[in-house]
């Protein structure tokens, strides 16, 4: 009876350790939410290799913190290959330039990809393998094993967002990558200047040689260049006579998803194995909100990439022609890491005391956070401007300040007109008069000069 009534306190315990450890957690990311001021920002540093670089932001930036997430853009060359690694965080990339294809592997998958020996001396087989193009979001789960090449004749440009704050990461709020191939970190840049840097090894390397020789059924010669030791291509690698691999088409890939085949209300249940991880958001087709005058909006949620509600995370694309506004609105259930593919634009953000926390110029390039339940507007000028955002959150809720569906345009007349001290004629105004929903037109008078626009 004692040995059971200890075993209850222990579970009790145990269970109030993980409450009150849940709890700090939370506490901690509150705290590191109260933000007095926002800045753009740029890469803080670069890790190059043979074939490409990786350029990572400050990772100890209170706005990173705040939302719990990790930032970096992959350069990769014409037949460059991204080594295959893996996360302890739920992974979004968005495609800025070029195009190619990657492979994940998840034990257990079935390799559906197969050669046939009447062609080749030796068959190959191999998990599933997926083209993509400039444009594309993909999802990566963490945990989940990875690779990317690049197939054609530009550098491909890759911006990855890591959320370390996902429930699938029991470790500590920091992202980490674990490679299966290679030898990563061979030179650190920043600001112009190389530093040696610190080379880690990949997951093979902290293994005994005559271990890893059983485990595959290999000579000790190829175990050890498993650990690659006397590897110095770094993380990018060069692959000079391309890579081949057993792939469809990538018209084919298409063809099957505009018939459904991918079709996650089929009633057949996605597996992890099976189930659509990219999916294209610049096609003015798949816009949400289009204005022909001013631009357009476009959403990939859980309910168009169900693997999302897998990862909670969810993306949204936005194109502003020149002199035209997003109009003021806040997520209320997501942060907002926004990045700046072409252009610029001037964005406000206020927080929740009514103080504006940014008031500047975010080009090209450059990343930008905004908490949850912050405001913001964007503004563009004579160039127009684009951007990526990723939400932590599946299904991102968006409210609006001004326009058809805004907070104000459900009022009463009459609370309007008391509310801010105006005539009933002003409330109709300030209500009817923008019958857009959240992108429209600005008259270029209305337009403040870029110059002299500082952070707030």
């Amino acid at each position: 009876m004692a040995i059971t009534w200890f075993s209850l306190f222990l579970s009790l315990l145990l269970l109030l350790h993980g409450y009150f450890a849940q709890h700090q957690r939370y506490q901690q990311q509150q705290g590191q939410c109260q933000i007095n001021r926002l800045n753009a920002q740029q890469p803080s540093f670069q890790m190059l290799a043979e074939a490409g670089y990786t350029e990572f932001f400050d990772l100890n930036n209170q706005q990173f913190q705040c939302a719990g997430v990790s930032v970096f853009r992959h350069v990769v060359q014409s037949k460059g290959l991204l080594l295959p690694s893996y996360t302890n965080s739920p992974i979004l990339a968005y495609v800025v330039q070029g195009r190619g294809f990657y492979g994940l592997m998840n034990s257990g998958c079935p390799e559906t990809f197969q050669s046939s020996q009447k062609i080749q001396r030796f068959q190959d087989r191999h998990q599933r393998i997926e083209q993509f193009r400039q444009g594309d979001i993909m999802a990566f789960p963490a945990g989940t094993a990875h690779w990317v090449y690049n197939e054609g004749n530009e550098e491909l440009v890759l911006v990855f967002l890591e959320d370390a704050s996902n429930n699938a990461n029991q470790l500590d709020q920091v992202a980490w990558r674990i490679f299966i191939a290679g030898k990563p970190h061979r030179a650190l840049q920043h600001q112009g200047r190389q530093y040696g840097g610190r080379s880690y090894g990949n997951v093979f390397s902290g293994f005994d040689i005559e271990i890893l020789s059983e485990a595959f059924g290999v000579c000790r010669e190829t175990a050890r260049k498993l650990q690659g030791q006397d590897d110095m291509r770094g993380h990018i690698i060069s692959v000079q006579e391309g890579l081949k691999v057993i792939r469809p088409p990538f018209s084919q890939e298409q063809e099957q998803q505009q018939h459904g085949q991918y079709d996650p209300m089929n009633g057949i249940e996605e597996t992890i194995c099976s189930a659509k991880v990219r999916q294209n958001i610049d096609d003015p087709s798949h816009a949400d909100i289009y204005n022909p005058h001013a631009g357009r909006f476009t959403t990939i949620n859980s309910f168009t990439l169900p693997i999302l509600r897998f990862l909670k995370l969810s993306a949204s694309r936005g194109v502003l022609y020149r002199n035209s506004m997003m109009a003021p609105h806040w997520y209320s259930n997501a942060h907002s890491i926004v990045y700046i593919t072409r252009g610029e634009s001037r964005m406000q953000v206020v927080d929740h005391r009514g103080q504006a926390v940014l008031d500047d110029r975010v080009r090209e390039g450059q990343f930008i956070v905004v908490p949850q339940n912050y405001a913001i507007v964007t503004q563009s000028g004579n160039g127009g401007c684009e951007w990526i955002t990723f939400n932590t959150n599946d299904n991102a809720m968006i409210n609006t300040l001004s326009g058809r569906t805004s907070a104000i345009r459900g009022l009463p007349v009459d609370v309007i007109a008391n509310a801010y001290q105006i005539s009933r004629d002003e409330a109709r105004s300030l209500k009817f008069s923008r019958e857009e929903t959240l992108i429209c037109p600005v008259s270029t008078r209305s337009l403040p000069p870029y110059e002299g626009v500082v952070s707030a």
